[in-house]
């Protein structure tokens, strides 16, 4: 298995064809082809009157105006949040016509009319005139029958509030006219927000970014759509929410500062790009409301509703470049992205990228990747990755300490393991570069998930592959002892030292992210000291001996 093999993969459907199910007998076959010639007649005769009787039915249909009798599938609408010019998903109200009369709508209209910051569909009608969207009338609904409703909206917050961060707004639905007028409201919370995002010149065009792409100090221009952040944009507060379209670059020689707190949401194709001497300082601090987590810093994409919450891919990266230095990453949420961090080059740097008391899941490639770099990392939790939660490819050094490495990914075939480490790469003419890994230490880890193994070891002989694996539980069974190189000899206590092969975790909810560990795990005590890393993921003092992973071990509620 290597890596230039990744790509992703087409879900494949099968459909059963030896459904045996619906095979008739030959008996069965013999009775109906051998009918009696009187039961076709009967047949016959029941078809000629159900034809009579048919024909003599009304061709049209008559409506009459509807009286109040409409029944619906919400009594309210809720939109749920959105930011402030960025449109809603579509909402669906159905609407029942349960009487034996078909029915006339009147009216049916926004009761704020052409003002209304919301939009309709009607069983595919748009409306007409000057209400498009906005009022509909006439509206056919048959006996016994429905319709749908569909409801959007964009909102500009601006008009609507002054010194707000949020507004709820509202409006609702109106079918009929007069006294037999029924309503459907209509609720959405809308959110100010600082809004990031590239220039468009004269023709449209949006601007691209140029920086040093191939390290040899020459700019180089490229398609990446953003712009270099200036440098009142250098410190994310947690006043408002930042919506970023395209990339945020932050230029050499400059820090960008994400204090406690702050929302970070990526449009589509968009991340963050920290250049050569340039670093990024992610300053989280310990929440005290675990649902809340009011201190954390929260980077995602921005579809606020729910239907998003839990969707990969919906941005790009937080990519360290090569020659950035001093990143520092602590008390941090990165969520539904393609690659949460990816860090670039600088393997001797100890300081390239520093990353604490962190959560990085829903990636649809990768959790963290990297590339012929030095990562520390204490306290993290990894999990559901399309492709690895954590590789350290190209060689490098990486120091892991207390860190959940799980992959749960169930969105399609998942070709490689919750762990990959290597030390070559290859190109597109399959020429094989290769780079020590000089450093790969492992310590009170967890590294499990849904897949068999989890561990990937991926040795070119001609150069360095350190590695070393202290007090941690990993998922490799092996039955077939397809995995013969010599990096797998788990009796070698180089590699190996004190580690639980193959005993299930018992995490709380791996499918919610839910990553901690019960009382009575095989994790629960398994660890060695630790130094100075006193304190799990969520700031309470650990144990001593330590338990594996970010999380101490817990008492689960019911």
């Amino acid at each position: 298995m290597k890596l230039e093999s990744l790509k992703i993969n087409d879900n494949v459907n099968f459909i059963n064809l030896n459904n045996h199910n619906n095979i008739y007998s030959i008996e069965k076959l013999y009775f109906y082809q051998n009918r009696t010639p009187m039961i076709r007649s009967l047949y016959f005769v029941i078809s000629f009157f159900v034809l009579i009787f048919w024909s003599s039915c009304r061709q049209d249909f008559e409506f009459i105006p509807s009286t109040g009798q409409l029944s619906f599938s919400k009594d309210t609408v809720y939109l749920d949040t959105v930011f402030s010019n960025i449109g809603s998903s579509t909402y669906t109200l159905k609407v029942y016509n349960n009487s034996d009369d078909d029915i006339l709508i009147p009216s049916l209209k926004l009761s704020k009319g052409q003002t209304s910051k919301y939009r309709m569909n009607v069983d595919g009608m748009l409306g007409t005139g000057t209400l498009v969207g906005k009022e509909f009338e006439n509206v056919e609904l048959l006996a016994q029958d429905s319709m749908f409703v569909f409801i959007e909206t964009t909102i500009d917050i601006q008009p609507l509030v002054t010194n707000e961060t949020q507004f709820l707004y509202t409006d609702a639905i109106e079918f009929g006219t007069g006294p037999n007028t029924q309503k459907v409201e209509l609720v959405t919370l809308v959110k100010d927000a600082v809004f990031i995002y590239p220039n468009k010149d004269a023709n449209g065009v949006i601007e691209t970014l140029v920086f040093d792409v191939d390290g040899d100090g020459v700019d180089d221009e490229t398609n990446v759509q953003g712009r270099f952040l200036e440098d009142s944009e250098l410190t994310l507060t947690n006043e408002k929410p930042y919506v970023v379209y395209g990339y945020a670059a932050v230029e050499s020689g400059k820090t960008l500062e994400i204090n406690a707190g702050a929302r970070i949401h990526f449009h589509s194709k968009s991340g963050l790009l920290i250049t050569e001497n340039a670093s990024l300082h992610i300053n989280g601090l310990p929440s005290l409301d675990a649902e809340v987590l009011e201190n954390e810093v929260i980077i995602q994409g921005d579809r606020l509703e729910p239907l998003y919450e839990d969707i990969p891919g919906q941005w790009e990266a937080i990519w360290l470049l090569n020659g950035s230095t001093n990143n520092r990453i602590n008390h941090a949420t990165i969520k539904n992205g393609t690659v949460g961090i990816l860090s670039d080059g600088n393997q001797d740097d100890p300081t390239k990228l520093t990353l604490t008391n962190s959560q990085i899941y829903n990636s649809s490639n990768f959790g963290v990747l990297g590339r012929g770099t030095s990562i520390n990392a204490e306290n993290v939790v990894l999990n559901n990755s399309g492709i690895s939660s954590f590789a350290g490819t190209y060689g490098g050094n990486y120091n892991v300490t207390h860190c959940t490495i799980a992959n749960y990914w169930s969105n399609s075939f998942r070709q490689f393991p919750a762990l990959l480490l290597n030390n070559f790469i290859v190109d597109s003419e399959n020429t094989i570069f290769t780079n020590p890994l000089e450093t790969a230490n492992f310590t009170n880890c967890i590294i499990y998930g849904n897949d068999n193994p989890e561990l990937l070891l991926e040795k070119d002989p001609s150069d360095v592959f350190n590695f070393k694996f202290t007090n941690s539980l990993i998922l490799f069974d092996d039955p077939t002892e397809f995995y013969s190189e010599a990096q797998y000899d788990f009796s070698n206590t180089d590699h190996f030292e004190n580690v639980i092969f193959n005993n299930d975790p018992e995490f709380l909810d791996p499918s919610k992210n839910q990553l901690n560990i019960p009382f009575g795990s095989p994790a629960e005590a398994a660890g060695i000291s630790s130094g100075n890393l006193n304190v799990d993921l969520t700031n309470t003092p650990r144990t001593s001996p330590p338990d594996l992973g970010a999380y101490n071990a817990a008492e689960f509620e019911d």
